[in-house]
């Protein structure tokens, strides 16, 4: 009897809860008939958080409405409620303890609240149990360094898209941060206590900000990190030892950046790294090494920098199976990187090297070059054409030269005859034929059988000008 008793208790009580939830809801919301208690209020045209909820509330969506203000307890006591998003509002001031009688409280979503700019210390008072807080782009340039530290629970971070110009010194110390996401602010440094006591945290996004100084050690507390975003920044040199200590990093992201060259002190502790981001930079210099300490990794961005080669000593493929990206480098496509040639043509890992050096081989892919060999079988390296021994003169240039020599050989052959005098006086054209065919000759041998035409018209021209001069 008992038993029965029981089961029909547990059947009746989800159904009484769903019916107080349902008889409760607000006016303009939406109660659910689910097992919880879901309350919608998104779009409704709200310009305050209504009076009261259902006790039973487990989530409440009050996204993209007019709320401009959040007072003292705001939404009273809701023992249940899990999850509360008020994004996409026009909300300005939140009062000290708005969210107070939300004990229960694990998931806060206050993004895309553009005039927030400004957060109290105890703003979030009483929410021991929050997991999950989303601050993206309240326009805010700053959070009080106390303002996280009643949310002990805290895992995941959202501060995306805000004007922060320093990482905030709110996170330092939560221990069970495992997310942060500051990507898209104005943040211009990581300094060496900026990640201080991070112990659990996993992921770091830092992209598309201005970033052009990381500190020596900056992530030592961050021994656990795996996602790393640093692309999209200023950075133009790291030092030595930036990453020591991250053993457990998964995926480092450092595109879209000044890098010029790659250090071989930069991975070392990084064994367990499988995608490694350098694509998008000024490299032009890879240090021996640099890459033989991850033996993880299965994609490697190198396109979009000043790459000329790769020596076989820089990277070695045999401890690497995965995807290289290379294209978008200006190649010189010699014999140092006729190993790379064969690794394409044996794994088909890596295409698209286009190169642009020798001129011999320019534009072709890098898998289409043939290396010839020489009979001790070394590789030579494709030649360089000399084109300016085929280059045709203009046609107005070549007129020109012709003319040069051609009056050149006249003078030269007058001088040589004696005969500069009887040439000049001469009014009835050629009477000496023995000297034209004399001239002409010498000028055909000296100027090409292609000039000939050009020969007796300059011959013409100049015994008419001689005999105008005359008269």
């Amino acid at each position: 009897m008992f038993v029965i008793i029981l089961n029909v208790l547990l059947c009746v009580s989800p159904v009484h809860s769903v019916w107080a939830c349902v008889r409760s809801c607000p006016t303009s919301c939406v109660c659910t008939e689910e097992k919880s208690c879901s309350i919608l209020c998104d779009r409704a045209g709200l310009t305050q958080i209504p009076n009261e909820f259902p006790c039973e509330a487990y989530s409440i969506n009050l996204d993209k409405n007019n709320i401009k203000f959040l007072a003292e307890r705001a939404f009273g006591t809701l023992p249940s409620l899990k999850s509360l998003s008020i994004s996409h509002n026009n909300i300005s001031f939140i009062t000290p303890g708005a969210f107070k009688g939300l004990a229960s409280l694990t998931e806060l979503k206050m993004a895309h609240n553009e005039y927030i700019r400004y957060l109290h210390t105890r703003t979030f008072i009483s929410l021991q149990r929050l997991v999950k807080l989303d601050l993206a782009d309240c326009n805010l340039f700053s959070i009080p360094d106390r303002i996280f530290i009643e949310l002990p629970a805290l895992q995941e971070l959202f501060c995306f898209q805000n004007n922060f110009r320093r990482i905030p010194g709110a996170i330092r110390g939560m221990e069970n941060l495992t997310h942060i996401y500051l990507e898209k602010n104005k943040i211009e440094a990581v300094a060496y206590n900026s990640l201080l006591g991070l112990i659990r945290l996993k992921y770091l996004n830092l992209q598309v900000n201005r970033i052009n100084v990381i500190h020596n050690r900056a992530f030592q507390d961050c021994q656990k990190l795996e996602y790393l975003y640093l692309n999209d920044n200023l950075i133009s040199d790291l030092p030595e030892n930036s990453f020591d200590g991250l053993w457990h990093l998964k995926m480092l992201n450092l595109g879209g950046n000044f890098l010029r060259n790659v250090s071989n002190t930069w991975f070392q502790d990084q064994s367990e790294l499988e995608v490694l981001y350098l694509d998008r930079n000024w490299i032009s210099y890879i240090e021996e090494g640099a890459f033989e300490n991850l033996t993880s990794l299965v994609s490697l961005h190198l396109n979009s920098n000043n790459l000329t080669t790769l020596p076989f000593l820089v990277f070695q493929p045999v401890y690497f199976l995965g995807r290289l990206y290379l294209f978008r480098n200006p190649w010189e496509c010699d014999c140092k990187i006729e190993w790379l040639k064969e690794w394409m043509e044996n794994y088909g890992l890596v295409r698209d090297i286009a190169c642009t050096s020798p001129s011999s081989v320019v534009g072709l892919d890098l898998i289409d070059v043939i290396f010839e060999k020489t009979v001790e079988g070394f590789c030579l390296d494709p030649e360089e054409l000399n084109t300016s021994s085929h280059t045709t003169l203009p046609m107005q240039e070549l007129q020109s030269t012709t003319q040069n020599k051609f009056n050149s050989l006249i003078s030269k052959f007058l001088l040589q005859k004696g005969l500069s005098e009887e040439v000049v006086n001469t009014t009835e054209g050629f009477s000496n034929a023995t000297l034209l065919d004399e001239l002409i000759n010498e000028a055909s041998l000296e100027l090409g059988e292609n000039n000939i035409k050009q020969v007796y018209f300059n011959i013409w021209v100049f015994i008419v000008s001689q005999a105008l001069w005359t008269i």
